[in-house]
């Protein structure tokens, strides 16, 4: 069965190009001579990202293989403006970066719900002859042509937007705790790799309050360079608040695992080391209360600690608020202002590009299109503006 949740595609975006200028001179009955009057073309359309929060995922997009902006028109005689081509607006989830599809350069990305961001802007039109009119060249039999189109292929990359971005081994608990906490319904099954896509829950507290949660699939050591599902999902915690790591109370060593999740993150991105950790100790109903307190002597120091058992609900009222006072700590919203003023996406590995284009499926090239509009060529010459002096002077 195909999943619904799609955070990855690929387009070929293609701008309009602007319409040429007419060369036309006007010959009426009475006045033969009545000059030049070819109007200007239209500008091309353009390609536009808007944010939109009605989408959570990419689905739309996955089989719009293609998205093109219309053409300006030509300039007419009796100085008629040419059309403007139409602008494309794609909608997407806010917390979608593009990328370069074949250099893996950031493009850009789309934050906040309502945001516009030109991705490709269309040529502008060409100038008819009537605006090259002057004292000594009264009859310009020139025009310019449109500006060209631009034409890129994107990579759309969804990283969702949360509070609090879980991070554990496979079968921490993860889920579990998810749907303890909130009415989402991840898949929750005793083998690895149970949740194959992230999930969101939306967590009530006191007052009615609430902070969303997202839930991710399982990290292995060495999953930074591309083993178990590798990088796919990891980029869903880059934009989290706050990360809460997750490891079983019956692991031999608790605190040498979270040192390898965070290795794990710090291979991927050392940024998302300078958020605000919380470790949760999970499945604790198989623990007493003589060996939880053995083993809070062996745990690290900096960072809060909470025993949990999302099964029996034990210390899951004390994991909301300890989560509740992270998120809404002073040096933590300090850091959220800042990391969007400085907000820098890096550029893809291209070592490790055509591997994640492979595992997303989109490894195979689009197919490009050509224009099937033949112009006609009409019998006089199209001068750039640059050059119009020269051929006056001459």
């Amino acid at each position: 069965m195909e999943s619904n949740f799609v955070d990855y595609v690929k387009i070929l975006c293609r701008s309009g190009k602007g319409g040429r200028g007419s060369m036309h001179l006007r010959h009426v009955k009475y006045n033969p001579n009545g000059g030049p009057d070819g109007g200007d073309g239209g500008k091309g359309g353009s390609i536009i990202l808007r944010g939109n929060h009605n989408y959570w995922t990419l689905l739309h997009l996955r089989y719009q293989r293609h998205i093109f902006a219309e053409h300006g028109g030509n300039g007419g005689k009796d100085k008629c403006h040419g059309t403007d081509g139409k602008d494309v607006y794609i909608d997407v989830p806010p917390g979608t970066v593009v990328y370069n599809a074949e250099t893996g350069k950031f493009v850009c990305d789309v934050a906040y719900d309502g945001q516009e961001v030109m991705l490709l802007k269309g040529g502008r039109g060409g100038l008819g002859n009537f605006q090259f009119r002057t004292a000594t060249n009264q009859a310009p039999r020139y025009a310019q042509p449109g500006e060209p189109m631009e034409e890129m292929t994107v990579i759309l990359e969804l990283k969702l937007l949360a509070d609090v971005g879980l991070v554990g081994f496979p079968n921490a608990g993860k889920s579990t705790l998810v749907s303890a906490l909130s009415n989402a319904k991840p898949k929750i099954a005793n083998y690895p790799f149970t949740t194959m896509e992230p999930s969101l829950g939306i967590v009530g507290y006191r007052d009615n309050k609430s902070f969303v949660m997202a839930d991710i699939p399982g990290i292995i050591e060495g999953a930074a360079e591309g083993k178990g599902l590798g990088l796919r999902f990891l980029r869903h915690i880059e934009r989290n608040s706050l990360l809460l790591f997750m490891v079983p109370g019956d692991t031999d060593d608790i605190k040498r695992e979270y040192e390898i999740l965070l290795n794990e993150l710090r291979q991927f991105n050392p940024e998302m080391l300078e958020k605000h950790r919380v470790l949760a100790v999970t499945k604790c109903d198989l623990l007493d209360e003589e060996l939880i307190e053995m083993l809070k002597e062996t745990l690290p120091q900096d960072l809060p600690v909470v025993f949990i058992s999302a099964v029996t609900g034990f210390g899951l009222e004390e994991l909301k608020d300890v989560l509740w006072k992270e998120l809404n700590a002073e040096s933590n919203k300090l850091q959220a202002i800042t990391a969007e003023d400085r907000l820098v996406h890096r550029d893809k590995d291209m070592a490790t590009f055509a591997a994640e284009l492979e595992d997303e499926g989109e490894l195979d090239d689009i197919e490009y299109i050509d224009d099937d509009e033949i112009e006609d060529v009409e019998d006089f010459e199209y001068i750039d503006e640059d050059e119009i002096e020269d051929v006056e002077a001459s």
